[in-house]
């Protein structure tokens, strides 16, 4: 008979390394030589066999203590696990919980923990909404009122789905597992149970307003306090406004998306505010003080004389509040210099007069151009 390997080097661990060195250990070499992975490799099915045999010892406090001290024959006739038939983790604490998770990622889907795991609580779900806002009060700040439509629990049954509130009873198809297992070679696979839908329990009598759901749909009405300073697209989160949760399980959240309607005379970039004025052919040639709206009203701006059309201006401090409180935007006023479309009889003859006195090289874009137009044609 062959003498058995040392579990150590089976797993490539020190007597010294602990438990969690141990499962990475096992862990690597189980993913690489499960029967699952290499269908008929029987060299790999040995070797995963080998691996998992070395782990429910190393594992276990009492096994690996007796291993140690006596080595093989410390453990006993047919060895861990019963290796003269057919090897199962069930039972077997940590490694049932690396069996289980290799397995589910074998699969692709990971590991259900359901049953009495899933019984302790189970979080409620978020909840999305929009909220329509000014371009004032996204600018402000300002407190809105909405409603809200969110599964809370029964009040009927007080969240147990039961008639009158009984509790639910342990599935009779899974005994409160919230799993099935069945035997597949070697190993045994366990599945989410198909009656109980993984939730360990069943309710035999359901509740009349609630049909066993535990919650009911139901209209609330909250408060929310939109900051200063947010743009559209952004969102607010409500902690604990969404669907409640069932079995002592934590409410979902509430996602509240800000939709800014447009303004009349502002447009946005960041926290700057930006806004375009008229101004007469004289107020730009002459200069003029004119006055330009703001977010709080009305100010004086002074229009140096010559000003271009498109020249931008800014005015500091009178744009968006920055998020958090640090400080003010600015606000750029674009100045558009407007050309009359009728004229009365006195203001052509006004204009005539001055096309008559117009020195086409005193305008610096006019200069400019006939300039590089005559180098141009030279």
């Amino acid at each position: 008979m062959a003498q058995k390997r040392d579990y150590y080097d089976i797993l490539g661990v020190s007597k010294s390394s602990s438990k969690e060195e141990v499962k990475k250990a096992y862990r690597k070499i189980a993913m690489q030589c499960h029967p699952d992975r290499k269908p008929g490799d029987k060299a790999a099915e040995a070797q995963f066999k080998e691996a998992s045999e070395a782990a429910e010892v190393l594992l276990d406090d009492k096994k690996r203590t007796q291993y140690d001290q006596f080595g093989h024959a410390g453990l006993g006739a047919g060895g861990p696990g019963g290796f003269g038939g057919q090897w199962s983790a069930e039972g077997f604490g940590d490694l049932g919980d690396i069996f289980g998770d290799i397995f589910g990622d074998i699969l692709g889907g990971g590991r259900r923990r359901g049953g009495r795991r899933a019984q302790q609580g189970r979080p409620g779900n978020d909840l999305e909404m929009s909220l329509k806002i000014t371009f004032a009060e996204a600018a402000f700040g300002v407190e809105k009122n909405i409603s809200v439509y969110r599964h809370t629990v029964c009040l009927s049954c007080h969240g147990s789905g039961g008639r009158d509130g009984a509790r639910p009873t342990n599935c009779n198809m899974c005994g409160g597992a919230g799993e099935v297992r069945r035997q597949q070679g070697f190993f045994t696979i366990a599945t989410t149970c198909p009656k109980c839908q993984g939730s360990g329990q069943m309710v035999s009598d359901p509740c009349s307003v609630c049909h066993g759901a535990g919650l009911t749909k139901k209209k609330s009405e909250l408060s929310v306090k939109v900051p200063a300073g947010i743009d559209h697209g952004q969102r607010l989160k409500l902690s604990n406004e969404g669907d409640s949760g069932q079995n002592g399980g934590p409410n979902g959240d509430l996602y509240v998306n800000i939709e800014v309607e447009e303004h009349e005379f502002f447009e946005r970039d960041g926290f700057d505010v930006y806004c375009t004025v008229p101004v007469s052919f004289s107020q730009a040639a002459l200069g003029a003080e004119i006055e330009v709206p703001t977010l709080v009203g009305k100010v004086a701006l002074r229009i140096p004389p010559g000003t271009q059309s498109s020249k931008k201006m800014r005015l500091k401090g009178k744009g968006i509040q920055r998020l958090g409180g640090s400080g003010l935007g600015d606000q750029i006023i674009q100045i558009h210099v407007e050309t009359p479309t009728k004229l009365s009889n006195e203001q052509r003859e006004l204009f005539q007069q001055m096309a008559a006195l117009e020195n086409t090289s005193n305008g610096p874009l006019t200069r400019g151009f006939f300039e590089r137009m005559r180098d141009f044609f030279q």
